[in-house]
């Protein structure tokens, strides 16, 4: 799956997508880093790839289509629930059950919508 991972996103969650065999677009260390979020939403959908993020203010692209939106929210976020919420999401959904999808993971709840 062709996904884009927001600058919030732990490397060990990189790292083990591109294990898993995910093609993962990561602008940490490059020109690129700390574009701002319309951009960054612009190249993610322009490239056809799924957003995963902790930034809520991408849940407003909602009802847009998209090629996925995963936000992760938690009270007390670090590296470990981050990326637990992370492959918690990938495992509940297939690849072709993402596009349009919004899924917004908390600590123990999560919240789903579809775009119309």
């Amino acid at each position: 799956m062709k996904m884009f991972v927001d600058e919030n996103i732990p490397n060990v969650t990189v790292q083990e997508l591109q294990a898993m065999g995910h093609d993962v677009l990561d602008i940490r260390g490059t020109q690129q880093q700390g574009m701002l979020d319309d951009d960054l939403w612009s190249l993610a959908q322009s490239e056809q790839r799924m957003l995963v993020t902790t930034d809520k203010g991408f849940a407003a692209h909602r009802d847009e289509a998209h090629w996925g939106i995963l936000i992760v929210r938690l009270h007390q976020p670090n590296e470990q629930r981050i990326h637990a919420r992370v492959m918690a999401a990938l495992r509940q959904f297939q690849e072709r059950d993402w596009p349009g999808l919004s899924v917004v993971m908390r600590d123990s709840v999560q919240s789903i919508k579809r775009a119309p």
